[in-house]
């Protein structure tokens, strides 16, 4: 079964603050970026925002992709959303993002890795991100953060390709009381900066693999995502 995935739309709120989270056998890093909305009735909602920038653990970076020239039809469905939050947990199309099943990186150039984190705000690529947000605040921007609600409280995480996971993340489509793979609900960031042009961010861990089944899933003989991969995998 399908965790709650989409995207909300809103501006930034403040400066973004590097947190580290330890996991089991590494420490994530992550941009906290405080969100802002008012929907179509008026009410103002804060969130939070946790956008994955890198790792401690050399044997399983953070692939990025960070484009400054983004162009895609997608900006139009997302032009045209309403501000907050737009669930589309259940979708197996654009605007859900798919880095294997759609062309949404089309022509955002190579992945590169991060270094190993220890954190630091020098590494890249956090100083372009907070350079990005900073513009995005004072340009009053329209930024779209794809991923997973928070379980508890107003917020957006899981801000990377959300397949190709080994276990214990594999996805059984059944159980839903954990972290799992699924298709059609990887993470990202579109920051549209209006003349400015609009810039992307994607990534995933160099511990995913492809391609992926129709869970999700690695399959057989699956590796780590490479250039190549993107647009690959039929719908």
């Amino acid at each position: 079964m399908a965790l709650t995935y989409g995207f909300v739309k809103c501006i930034v709120a403040g400066a973004p603050k590097l947190q580290a989270s330890r996991k089991k056998n590494e420490t994530q890093y992550h941009l906290h970026v405080p969100l802002q909305f008012t929907d179509a009735q008026g009410n103002a909602s804060q969130w939070d925002s946790a956008i994955n920038v890198g790792t401690n653990d050399s044997d399983d970076l953070l692939r990025y992709r960070l484009a400054f020239d983004f162009h895609h039809p997608i900006l139009q469905q997302l032009r045209n959303a309403p501000a907050g939050f737009n669930e589309l947990t259940a979708a197996k199309a654009l605007p859900a993002l798919d880095f294997l099943r759609s062309d949404v990186l089309a022509e955002t150039g190579s992945f590169r890795d991060t270094d190993v984190m220890d954190g630091s705000e020098q590494a890249e690529p956090i100083p372009t991100l907070l350079r990005l947000f900073a513009n995005a605040q004072q340009a009053n921007a329209s930024v779209y953060i794809f991923g997973r609600t928070y379980s508890e409280g107003g917020g957006i995480h899981d801000v990377h390709m959300n397949q190709g996971s080994t276990a214990p993340f594999l996805n059984d489509g059944v159980d839903d009381n954990n972290d799992h793979n699924d298709t059609w609900q990887d993470g990202g960031v579109i920051v549209d900066l209006s003349d400015a042009g609009v810039a992307a961010y994607f990534t995933a861990f160099t511990q995913q693999l492809v391609p992926t089944d129709n869970l999700g899933n690695p399959v057989a003989g699956a590796h780590e995502i490479t250039d190549a991969d993107p647009g690959t995998v039929p719908p």
